[in-house]
């Protein structure tokens, strides 16, 4: 078992510290929410004061962050995680980040000795806790061995996707197909209503036809169909629309910067403005079918 040093603790974060705990590992955790830090002292984990003491001491440490500004100032700022952690410290960053700032922060840790991944994550908030996460990996083929062992207490599948930052396009390319897929089946329900089809119909034929994607079969828009979906549950995360909108943003300052052509990445991304600025921040992706309904 390894000690681990844990610093993020918000939605996702907190979840996947807690199924490290109860794995096995010992647990050093910090975040700015003291709520947050009390709940996993109470799971077994040791308050740090800081996140550079929570990287004191330690073999790993894992970060579930907000933004690449957060995981910059966590690991390269002063009394951060490079200048604290002991020498042979693994870094994980799990949080879901630009690929520019991913790999700067990468470089930033090798120039000081230290092996890091970008390990991004698929499943929201009920596979954190379940520990049934997809984890993209981006890193060395060494820095992966290392870290698959952690991931795989957090999650079910671990996946290489490549060298420094390419967890991170993992990411965003997936959730730009999930964006685009959710808002497509929700305007099929939303046409289908109008035309008088019933909705088990419509999913009893789709999920077998070539309409079939995650979007439907998984993550159904409308109640009924897929019982475990947000929508039979007032369209509470899940995965907050925010949260789509933030990745959708990131797929496309990729693809401006990479000169990529994703004219429906980027129609998608306006939807979820547009749903995301009449108040519905925090309401699951999928209640964007209300929006398209004209509610």
């Amino acid at each position: 078992m390894a000690t681990i040093g844990f610093i993020g603790l918000g939605n996702m974060g907190g979840p996947m510290a807690r199924n490290l705990v109860e794995k096995g590992h010992e647990l050093k955790v910090f975040d700015l929410s003291d709520t947050a830090v009390k709940a996993l002292e109470d799971a077994g984990a040791t308050r740090a004061a800081s996140a550079g003491e929570a990287a004191r001491d330690v073999d790993v440490v894992v970060t579930m962050l907000p933004a690449g500004k957060h995981v910059k100032t966590v690991y390269t700022g002063p009394g951060g995680v490079i200048e604290n952690a002991a020498p042979g410290t693994l870094f994980i960053d799990s949080s879901t980040i630009d690929v520019d700032s991913a790999r700067e922060v990468a470089a930033a840790a090798e120039a000081k000795g230290f092996e890091m991944v970008d390990a991004p994550v698929s499943g929201g908030v009920a596979a954190a806790a379940a520990g049934t996460l997809t984890f993209m990996v981006g890193g060395s083929e060494a820095a992966f061995k290392r870290a698959e062992p952690i991931l795989q207490a957090m999650g079910k599948a671990i996946i290489h996707a490549g060298g420094h930052g390419t967890g991170q396009a993992a990411k965003i390319c997936n959730n730009m197909i999930l964006g685009i897929t959710m808002i497509a089946t929700c305007e099929a329900f939303a046409l289908a209503e109008k035309l008088g089809l019933d909705h088990q119909k419509l999913f009893d034929i789709a999920s077998r036809a070539s309409g079939q994607s995650w979007s439907l079969t998984s993550y159904c828009p409308v109640p009924g169909p897929v019982p475990t979906s947000p929508a039979n549950n007032d369209y509470k995360p899940g995965f907050a629309a925010a949260m789509m909108l933030k990745d959708l943003r990131l797929a496309q300052d990729a693809a401006d910067s990479a000169g990529a052509n994703t004219p429906l990445g980027r129609d998608a991304m306006e939807l979820y403005e547009k749903f995301t600025a009449a108040g519905n921040e925090n309401v699951d992706f999928s209640g964007i079918i209300n929006m398209l309904r004209g509610k």
